[in-house]
């Protein structure tokens, strides 16, 4: 064989962070050495898989053609050390989840993975859907877990568990008690939602439609808690995912409001890359995931 599994490590390292000082950091290697192999590589089959861009290095088209490759044999190669290890479920999973996802889900099936399997780590991720699908794309994350629809080539994407988002007011809010609201309610409120390429956000964009242009969104902000603090404090009237809502409706900072006319149901989705190879601990994430939808 002409070349190694520490070469292939430093090629997808090297295409991960588009910088041979931060691949090399990452590997534990010195900047010479990583530089080396790279370039033994190269040599060795007399290709270009990098461009120079600046300060940054890219994947040639060739290199972008071998990366779904050379990514599936380096993870091939780990299960199979680990099943030599006698640890079938072992290693660092690279798990991406977006907020509500993260905040409220993530963590007990990380702690409940982590009591099945001790040899495991996971690491969680938390960003919009927008960024965990680009990660997902890019290899940088094993698994994603969003709130939003998006369409990949190079992602397949599973259908998860069902949520819904709630419009909700501060109890003093002049709407507070009214049973059910009309558009014209809609209408006349102001809002603060999350920001553009959020699952969040696309949900209430699908159920506002008909009406969305005229809203009046005075407040876009990445956060949930910044806002649930926001509505608080009177400043409008918000809609986030029931699951980030409960505490706050269960000591009375925040009320739901009902909106009968509009559909705010979704369905969270698992998402891969489609050339993926299945490690043992993605599997068993992926089995904990079937099991937490159930």
């Amino acid at each position: 064989m002409r070349y190694t599994l520490r070469q292939l490590e430093v090629f997808v390292a090297t295409a991960q962070h588009e910088n041979i000082s931060r691949a090399a950091s990452a590997l534990a290697m010195s900047q010479s050495a990583a530089s080396g192999s790279l370039r033994e590589f190269e040599q060795q089959f007399d290709v270009q898989l990098f461009d120079r861009v600046g300060k940054r290095l890219r994947l040639s088209e060739l290199g972008r053609q071998l990366r779904p490759a050379a990514e599936e044999l380096l993870a091939r190669a780990r299960a199979l050390e680990q099943a030599l290890s006698g640890e079938e479920v072992s290693g660092r999973l690279q798990v991406g989840a977006t907020l509500t996802i993260g905040n409220y889900l993530a963590v007990p099936m990380i702690a409940a993975f982590r009591a099945r399997y001790p040899a495991a780590d996971v690491a969680l991720s938390v960003a919009n859907t927008a960024a965990i699908a680009d990660r997902v794309a890019h290899y940088a994350l094993d698994i994603g877990l969003v709130e939003g629809e998006l369409s990949h080539p190079d992602l397949s994407c599973e259908p998860w568990q069902m949520d819904e988002l709630t419009v909700f007011a501060a109890p003093g809010h002049p709407l507070a008690r009214k049973q059910a609201l009309t558009d014209d309610d809609l209408l006349g409120l102001d809002w603060i939602v999350r920001e553009p390429g959020s699952g969040t956000r696309q949900t209430f964009d699908r159920a506002m439609h008909g009406i969305l242009p005229a809203l009046r969104v005075v407040l876009e902000l990445q956060h949930t808690e910044a806002i649930k603090r926001a509505v608080e404090a009177g400043l409008g009237v918000g809609c986030l995912s029931r699951i980030s809502l409960v505490e706050a409706f269960a000591r009375g900072s925040l009320v739901p409001l009902r909106v009968p006319g509009r559909d705010f149901t979704r369905r969270l989705q698992i998402v891969l890359h489609r050339q993926k190879f299945h490690t043992a601990a993605l599997r068993q994430w992926l089995a904990l995931c079937h099991e937490q939808a159930q």
